[in-house]
């Protein structure tokens, strides 16, 4: 056993060794090249989780590591997947994690959108308490362009340009073995593009019609069936809700996501060959994942694209600490290609929000030159 254990270290020191002698001036060992490059997800901790920025990083092998405008472009991509509805997923390549994060924290909390924020209760006797019901009806999703309002300021009057109306006229009643309107749902409530019915309480006062403003859709919610209370026969609700601009980071009913978020892309390396009847007990263990190719004696394991088999990818971090596959499986995840999903809440469309996101980095950006 110590006898193999020397040989096969002894192998890998002459490979290193190869390795070092074969690379170009000004060029990392290949070593190096995959620790700058990728994340070892080790059985019970990950390795080379850094992110090596600094630019005098490899000056003792004579690489320059500093950050290069024109090597940025060179390798910058961003590869569309899929879109589904509201769902959209597409790979950046190229960048570092902090942008892919401030691009995720923008999408969650800075794209402006149009949410309620005062409810005012004319009657409710249904068992749900106005301030619950007044919580509901605000993380309902308005479906409205918010580059059409402006942000209400503080104490400033409600009027036509800064405010949406919806109004809530709900009776419970029974007609024979039916009752009506037992379930409130979202999609009862009406648009007043004439503003408030009760200007003096509410202090919203619109100088003209927001039918021109809003075009002939007009203001409505994303989904009419959401549930928003439950009444019994001689119950009713009766309110008018006011919409106003705001951003995510002031409250979660603004943003315009249900979730965003990014992962690294898997890659699985075979180190060492697999062959024989060892490729047959791989590829029954992660099918898929792993095929054989050839025949006899000499048939080998080879991998499939990891990301086609995400599933798989968790067996294979387990096995790579195993005795029996350590010398032959690694997970990997490449540092800089980061596999983006937006979920959008149905406001605006997700490959939108993505190009928001990239104009608010951008004034981000321009802002700090500005200060400098």
């Amino acid at each position: 056993m110590g006898s193999d254990t020397k040989s096969v270290r002894t192998l890998k020191k002459q490979r290193a060794d190869q390795a070092a002698s074969d690379e170009q001036p000004g060029q990392l060992p290949e070593h190096l090249q995959i620790q700058q490059q990728y994340m070892t997800c080790g059985d019970n901790l990950n390795y080379n989780v850094s992110i090596g920025n600094s630019a005098h990083l490899f000056s003792a092998l004579g690489v320059d590591n500093s950050w290069s405008h024109k090597k940025f472009q060179r390798d910058l991509r961003v590869a569309m997947k899929w879109v589904k509805g509201n769902d959209m997923e597409f790979d950046i390549i190229g960048i570092d994690p902090a942008i892919a994060n401030a691009l995720r924290r923008i999408l969650i909390a800075e794209i402006p959108t149009v949410a309620i924020e005062h409810v005012y209760m004319v009657q409710n006797t249904s068992i749900i308490a106005c301030e619950v019901l007044s919580h509901r009806l605000g993380l309902v999703p308005v479906l409205v362009d918010p580059d059409l309002l402006k942000d209400k300021l503080g104490d400033e009057t409600a009027t036509e340009t800064n405010t949406i109306v919806f109004k809530l006229d709900v009776r419970c009643r029974r007609e024979g073995d039916i009752i009506i309107n037992e379930k409130v749902k979202s999609g009862q409530l009406v648009w007043l593009p004439d503003g408030s019915e009760m200007p003096e309480e509410t202090n919203c006062r619109f100088a003209s019609s927001q039918s021109s403003l809003l075009g002939p859709g007009g203001a409505r919610l994303v989904h009419d069936d959401i549930l928003l209370a439950k009444m019994r026969p001689g119950q009713e609700i009766v309110l008018e809700a006011h919409c106003i601009r705001g951003i995510g980071a002031e409250h979660a009913k603004w943003s315009p996501v249900a979730t965003a978020w990014y992962r690294l892309q898997p890659e699985v390396v075979i180190l060492e060959p697999v062959v024989g009847s060892k490729a047959d007990s791989l590829a029954q263990i992660c099918p898929g994942l792993f095929t054989v190719e050839g025949s006899g004696p000499s048939r080998r394991a080879v991998a499939g694209d990891a990301r086609q088999h995400e599933k798989q990818l968790e067996k294979v971090r387990r096995m790579s600490g195993e005795e029996e596959w350590s010398e032959h499986l690694q997970l990997r995840k490449r540092k800089d290609h980061f596999i983006f999903t937006i979920e959008s809440t149905g406001i605006l469309p997700p490959n939108q929000l993505f190009l928001r996101a990239l104009d608010q980095l951008a004034a981000k950006c321009d802002k700090l030159l500005e200060h400098l």
